[in-house]
């Protein structure tokens, strides 16, 4: 990590990166409701950041397609009633979308069959079952 970065999941980013909001959160909050700006909102270029390669970007901006507004992803907190604890609040969920976003592909499913073994004892299954249920019908006469 370099000096002066700061680590936001997977990524070193220069705090200068990182643009903040506050603003008043809404809820109870007791005499100082009206005056405190707790609620914090993070946002973060991704589409002009220096820390993302080419591929990490292309990939996070297909994953988070629908939260970027402009390539700009923006995180808020407004659930504690500190502004400090909000803006930790706020970088921990953007770490933990960036992480996700930039996580590798999963591996391809290979295809596979059942084995004859289960179909078999699928269909005995089903078959003992309908027995069963034909033994507790009414009898015909």
């Amino acid at each position: 990590m370099a000096p002066g970065s700061l680590r936001v999941g997977p990524l070193d980013l220069d705090p200068g990166e990182l643009t903040w909001r506050f603003s008043r959160a809404g809820g109870p909050g007791g005499q100082g409701v009206n005056t405190t700006d707790s609620r914090a909102s993070v946002s973060f270029d991704l589409t002009r950041s220096p820390a993302l390669s080419e591929a990490a970007r292309e990939r996070a901006t297909a994953r988070l397609g629908d939260r970027l507004v402009d390539g700009v992803l923006t995180v808020t907190a407004s659930e504690h009633r500190s502004q400090l604890a909000n803006r930790r609040a706020a970088l921990a969920r953007l770490g933990m979308l960036l992480e996700q976003a930039l996580a590798p592909p999963p591996k391809a499913r290979r295809r596979t069959r059942p084995s004859r073994g289960s179909v078999e004892r699928r269909l005995s299954s089903k078959k003992r079952q309908g027995d069963v249920k034909r033994m507790r019908r009414r009898p015909d006469y």
